[in-house]
């Protein structure tokens, strides 16, 4: 029979052994920072997917949506569930290519005008493209805050960063307004140019 000591060891490594298989390793977190980016100005291929809620005054949607960028080119689709409603975005030049699907095609060469009449609600697509990414669109001004930046009256604001290819990429954003508000989350980056640095 084991004597009040013995037990009393026994009983405090039990306890040591149950905490140490409870504790999960933590990921250190990856903060929003406009400085360490810069040099993704010159990322010419990236893709994402994700999902995202817009929510207007009067209006408000979700959908899943798959952004793929390139030099030339924005292809940007919106689906609802289980595919249905499917909207694929196309931007070339100043030239817009909205295909809602069953030879319903419709071109404009008033993209940001075009597409906000077509939503129902005003997105600041052209300058969305670089928001995603964590940028300041270059040809405007734009003023810093803690968590992004304010440009042209939109606030953005970076929740949740990741680390993609070694790089910071937002996980978690918000894009708003006085009227709008755009909430992104992306599930997976793909970064083709990772090493433009």
């Amino acid at each position: 029979m084991l004597r009040f000591k013995e037990k009393l060891l026994v009983w405090c490594c039990l306890v040591f052994l149950m905490s140490a298989c409870s504790v999960v390793p933590v990921e250190p977190e990856v903060h929003y920072s406009r400085a360490a980016r810069r040099h993704l100005y010159g990322l010419e291929h990236w893709s994402f997917e994700g999902r995202l809620a817009l929510t207007g005054q009067k209006d408000s949607w979700s959908a899943n949506i798959t952004w793929e960028h390139g030099p030339e080119e924005e292809r940007i689709k919106l689906s609802g569930p289980l595919g249905q409603g499917t909207v694929v975005i196309q931007l070339t030049g100043n030239v817009v290519t909205i295909d809602r699907g069953g030879n319903d095609v419709q071109t404009s060469a008033q993209p940001e005008e075009f597409i906000n009449q077509q939503l129902g609600l005003i997105v600041p697509v052209k300058s969305l493209r670089y928001w995603v990414v964590g940028l300041p669109e270059p040809a405007q001004s734009f003023q810093e805050t803690a968590v992004g930046f304010n440009q042209a009256r939109w606030l953005n604001e970076y929740k949740e960063m990741q680390t993609v290819d070694g790089e910071s990429m937002p996980r978690k954003m918000a894009v708003m307004n006085d009227q709008v508000k755009l909430k992104v989350i992306i599930d997976h980056w793909v970064l083709n140019d990772a090493k433009t640095k």
